[in-house]
């Protein structure tokens, strides 16, 4: 028997199906019915039509580097196992030789995108970021820099004694090019107050997102959830992007980013399931039909489950990060290395049915002979194993 629409979906989930046919913008309504419907199967259908219609069986990932150039926070955030604390990791804050000594670690591998986000140091001079970039584009020119959350752009111009639109504009010239996601979590007041009171709350954060989109920079959008927040949280925060992404047009791709709560004030709760990470996917590509791309990102959801991901939705498995630090594994506070080589990266989504296709942080589709002229770096052909996550 074949398996049609209406096998797939059933009765509750079928009408969701003609809106997604008709391209229709799905409402509060049917964001809640995808995030409680038993059928995740029927969810991940949907998105995948979704996820075929703009991008087929492609599959995108970049070659990127993580620089987190400081864990000194000032924020306390109750979800963070990254900032220093008693018990945690030690305290760190990168001179701009330690920052170059990190980038030149990997100057075998051909990057086109050094990802730097920190902590919020009360310590790091306006000089400091302005020179953090210029660092990077002296060892790596020619790569995208993708820097600071809104909540760092804030303290940066605290520092500087100067709004954020000039901060931002100090930062394009020192050769920032684009503003990751991150700082706001979810869009929420409740949660705000309860997890993070100390950062940005909403509107802050949306405001900063409008001082790039004036000035022309491309931002990246994402959603940590699996904490505390309720369904409707997780939907109002998808509908507040996409009403921003209306205003703006500036956003990229959203990420949908898995909590992970071992080492933080939160770890005596379960952390999501991959019912959790697959849907979240899939209903972040439902309800944002203003954005391009979706991405699972592999160190947070695992390999399994993102390669599971390209059809729930995702078209993105991100990058090769070579060392991240922000998310941790109880007790392992000094094993940094989660990477994958392009080799892992291409096999990885080949095993799922999809075909890689290597962008830039852009989302430009790019060759091997555009990426050795625009990196200067040799390529390494060294295959490594797929790092455990």
């Amino acid at each position: 028997m074949a398996l049609t629409p209406d096998r797939v979906l059933g009765a509750e989930l079928l009408p969701l199906y003609e809106k997604v046919q008709n391209q229709e913008r799905l409402s509060r309504e049917d964001g809640l019915l995808l995030c409680t419907t038993p059928n995740l199967t029927g969810v991940g259908y949907l998105a995948n039509i979704v996820r075929e219609r703009k991008h087929g069986a492609k599959t995108y990932y970049v070659r990127n580097q993580h620089v987190n150039y400081t864990n000194i926070c000032n924020k306390f955030c109750k979800f963070c196992s990254f900032y220093a604390k008693k018990g945690g990791p030690a305290p760190y804050q990168m001179s701009l030789a330690e920052v170059r000594e990190r980038l030149e670690r990997h100057r075998d591998v051909p990057l086109t995108e050094i990802h730097m986000v920190g902590g919020i140091n009360p310590r790091l001079p306006y000089s400091y970021y302005l020179d953090l970039v210029r660092t990077v584009k002296e060892v790596r020119p020619g790569v995208h820099v993708k820097a600071f959350t809104a909540v760092e752009i804030v303290e940066i111009a605290r520092q500087g004694k100067v709004t954020v639109d000039q901060a931002l504009a100090d930062l394009i010239e020192a050769g920032l090019d684009s503003l990751p996601g991150g700082g706001i979590e979810i869009l929420s007041d409740r949660v705000h107050s309860e997890l993070f009171g100390k950062k940005l709350n909403g509107e802050e954060w949306k405001d900063v997102a409008r001082a790039a989109a004036k000035l022309g920079l491309k931002q990246y959008a994402t959603m940590l959830y699996g904490h505390i927040e309720t369904d409707e949280e997780r939907v109002d925060h998808l509908i507040q992007i996409r009403e921003l992404q209306d205003e703006t047009g500036h956003f990229l791709t959203m990420t949908p980013l898995s909590f992970h709560p071992e080492a933080t004030e939160l770890e005596h709760i379960a952390g999501p399931t991959g019912d959790d990470d697959l849907r979240n996917i899939a209903v972040s590509r439902l309800m944002l039909d203003n954005f391009d791309h979706i991405k699972s990102f592999w160190i947070m959801n695992t390999v399994p489950i993102t390669q599971m991901a390209l059809w729930y939705g995702a078209d993105d498995a991100d990058g090769l990060v070579q060392e991240y630090e922000i998310t941790y594994k109880a007790g392992e506070f000094g094993n940094k290395r989660q990477y994958l080589t392009a080799e892992n990266m291409i096999r990885m989504i080949q095993e799922a049915g999809r075909i890689p296709v290597e962008r830039d942080s852009l989302y430009h589709e790019i060759t091997s002979d555009q990426l050795e002229s625009t990196v200067r770096a040799p390529r390494s052909l060294t295959a490594l194993p797929m790092a455990a996550v």
